[in-house]
């Protein structure tokens, strides 16, 4: 694949230069690309030519996970918004604020007109802890099922009903162990016969599978690098790892190509970012042709991979398949 960090417009200013980028990506019909615009509350889209031709204000935090669902002119953007901001403190260290109550899951049209916002799970441990979702997904080739991972609360992930009622719950105690950060989830029907669950339980470096009754299936072979998010392109899946790389595997889960690997880069003080001389966290030199701290990413039908960044001033690479 073709590395291209230069597509984005300048005049697209999608990114302040001490906003840390921390949203995911998503592709309409269309082939336009939405993301969100960390820092503030807004949602973006651009063309393939990376010109900026919409945006629309929102009462979130982050869109820190967005799937696209439905049908062309049908489409709806899923949101999961884990209330929770970076800002500075005092001595300049910029890092993870977290809201007073719970997260959010709700849906768009592609107008910006809000269409749901599903309850916080019916979960006991709601009671005493947050809920911070980090991602959502939906089965709308099924029963319109919503998977939610919350990777940021009580490290759980959820199945509800197209109208939030609770179905189930995985802690991932049900095969591999207790979950870790289960940042990213997938509903992969590439085989419609026997569709599955992916899970990027990131801080156990690894990448989980389930049937869609919640039956644990199996770990993904391989050395995992904090797997963040997922994306399927054509009969591949693809898989962000926080750690510097982004993996593309076969439809038997073979990996096939690794992409933009820097193992270097989380021995950078101050990683994902950088710290100055006085300490204070400071955008790092990003190197061409590798990648820092890949966070969220889509696939468009062309087979092209667009991956944000989760950086000091946001960085968007699109992968080009041509």
């Amino acid at each position: 694949m073709n590395w291209d960090e230069g597509w984005v417009a300048d005049a697209a200013g999608l990114y302040a230069e001490d906003a840390w980028a921390h949203h995911d990506l998503a592709v309409t019909a269309d082939g336009r690309i939405v993301g969100f615009r960390s820092g503030a509350s807004s949602f973006w889209l651009l063309d393939r030519e990376g010109e900026l031709v919409g945006e629309w204000e929102s009462d979130l935090g982050e869109g820190h996970g967005l799937t696209i669902v439905g049908p062309p002119g049908e489409e709806r953007l899923w949101v999961a918004d884990p209330a929770v901001a970076f800002a500075r403190d005092g001595a300049g260290i910029h890092d993870a604020v977290f809201a007073e109550g719970h997260g959010r899951v709700v849906a768009f049209d592609l107008s910006g007109a809000r269409l749901a916002a599903l309850p916080t799970p019916a979960v006991p441990i709601y009671e005493e802890r947050a809920y911070r979702p980090t991602t959502v997904d939906v089965d709308w080739r099924g029963d319109g099922s919503v998977w939610v991972a919350d990777g940021y609360g009580a490290e759980l992930v959820h199945k509800l009903s197209p109208a939030g009622e609770h179905l189930l719950t995985l802690s991932g105690e049900e095969g591999a162990g207790r979950f870790d950060t289960p940042h990213g989830i997938l509903v992969d029907r590439r085989r419609p016969e026997d569709p599955e669950v992916y899970v990027t339980d990131r801080g156990n470096h690894r990448v989980v599978v389930y049937d869609l009754d919640g039956n644990f299936r199996r770990v993904l072979a391989g050395r995992w690098r904090s797997p963040s998010g997922l994306a399927v392109r054509g009969e591949q899946l693809v898989v962000a790892e926080l750690e510097a790389r982004v993996t593309i595997l076969e439809a038997a889960d073979r990996v096939v190509e690794r992409i933009g690997d820097d193992a270097a880069a989380m021995a950078r003080r101050g990683w994902p970012n950088a710290l100055d001389a006085d300490g204070r966290t400071v955008r790092p030199e990003l190197r061409p042709g590798h990648f820092g701290s890949p966070h969220g990413l889509a696939v468009d039908a062309g087979g092209d991979v667009y991956v944000a960044e989760w950086v000091l001033g946001g960085r968007m690479v699109r992968l080009r398949s041509d």
